[in-house]
């Protein structure tokens, strides 16, 4: 879910994030990896988007990957061989701390061929860029701090400050989604009204992520029993983010359609 929440906001505040990485407000639009010459390693990570004259790559990264290096390279010389006379820049944004030295690896050599990339780890970034503009908003929570808290009742405040509804919600939603990796659920519901988030494109696409993956394990299974359990897991697989954004238990059951006592011990499970 991580990936489709990152890939909302590149592509839907497009600018603000080529002002942050690329220093100017440059209008993209999405580049999808079909255009490339040869299938994409890892689409579901990938977010690709061009203008004219350049192409920005950005991996979202929430553990370190030892294949990062190649994959930069590989995606370059597709990008080379699809426009050869377009400037690329290909970042990974790291958002969770880790002590692997991979994520400060920001370069891949394969004999006398070197390839560079930039790697940005977001617990070392300020804030202050971030909460200046609305699609870097939901990374606050991620960025140099020792009070996450506090920095989510930061973006909290500016939030309120977007008249938008549509906007506020879909903001409001993917702030919650990277908030649950450094703080408790709990302590995120008492910030953010999770009743605006259900209005959000990204609290939509939770849902139907989680049918999606149950239908695809029933087409697994092939047949209509096997099509309902992948359905159920499918749903209960939502539940964690579900949590993130705040719902009750109740309104969990309700939202995905099953038993309330399902839901219930799920929940029960995870935290055993």
């Amino acid at each position: 879910m991580f990936d489709n929440v990152c890939k909302f906001l590149a592509e839907n505040f497009s600018e603000d994030y080529a002002t942050w990485l690329l220093g100017r407000p440059v209008t993209l639009t999405k580049l999808s990896p079909t255009e490339l010459s040869l299938e994409p390693i890892r689409a579901d990570s990938l977010i690709l988007e061009q203008s004219e004259d350049l192409v920005l790559h950005l991996e979202f990264q929430t553990e370190p990957d030892e294949k990062m290096g190649f994959r930069m390279l590989d995606y370059r010389v597709r990008v080379y061989r699809r426009f050869p006379a377009k400037t690329m820049h290909q970042v990974v944004i790291y958002l969770k701390p880790t002590k692997s030295a991979l994520v400060y690896q920001d370069s891949f050599q394969l004999g006398e061929t070197i390839h560079r990339y930039r790697a940005i780890r977001l617990w070392e970034q300020s804030s202050e860029v971030f909460l200046k503009s609305p699609g870097l908003l939901p990374l606050v929570v991620l960025t140099q701090s020792s009070d996450p808290e506090l920095k989510l009742r930061q973006v909290a405040e500016v939030l309120e400050t977007i008249t938008d509804n549509r906007v506020k919600a879909n903001l409001m939603a993917a702030t919650s989604v990277f908030g649950g990796l450094v703080l408790k659920p709990e302590l995120i519901k008492t910030i953010l009204r999770s009743e605006i988030m259900k209005e959000s494109a990204v609290y939509q696409e939770i849902l139907q992520e989680g049918e999606q993956r149950g239908l695809l394990k029933g087409e697994r299974r092939g047949f209509l029993k096997g099509e309902q359990i992948g359905l159920l897991k499918g749903k209960l697989e939502t539940i964690p983010l579900l949590i993130k954004l705040g719902l009750t238990i109740a309104e969990i059951a309700e939202e995905l359609d099953i038993d309330i006592a399902l839901v219930d011990q799920f929940v029960a499970n995870q935290n055993n």
